[in-house]
């Protein structure tokens, strides 16, 4: 089992920065891909970005390429996202997801293990 632990969610005005971190334990190498999802109230989770095992490859929704960063810091077993010039479209609950297969999938479903999520609130 591998748990996820997400931190760092607020209340910011648009225009404004956050950085989540995402703390993983449990079966720490099994772990390959990580991600990051939101669900906003009303809508379907979606993808926000995706970053492999190495960190070499990272994959963003368009929605937010240009604007957020995900990294990963594998001796701390964390992941970051950090989010630029947030819009009041970014409020939303955050997640963090671990994929065993490290496919770097965008669906949720390809995901094995979640975190039980941030809230982000950008004010316009």
């Amino acid at each position: 089992q591998v748990q996820l632990v997400e931190s760092g969610g607020g209340l910011v005005q648009a225009g404004g920065s956050l950085r989540l971190s995402c703390a993983a334990s449990g079966r720490i190498f099994s772990i390959y891909t990580m991600a990051w999802f939101r669900q906003a109230p009303g809508k379907e989770r979606e993808f926000v970005a995706a970053v492999s095992w190495s960190g070499g490859t990272t994959y963003y929704a368009d929605s937010v390429k240009g604007r957020f960063t995900i990294s990963r810091d594998n001796a701390k077993n964390t992941v970051y996202l950090q989010m630029n010039s947030l819009k009041p479209e970014d409020t939303a609950v955050y997640y963090c997801a671990a994929d065993r297969r490290g496919r770097l999938g965008r669906a949720a479903y390809e995901y094995d293990y979640w975190g039980q999520g941030t809230q982000v609130t950008v004010s316009s």
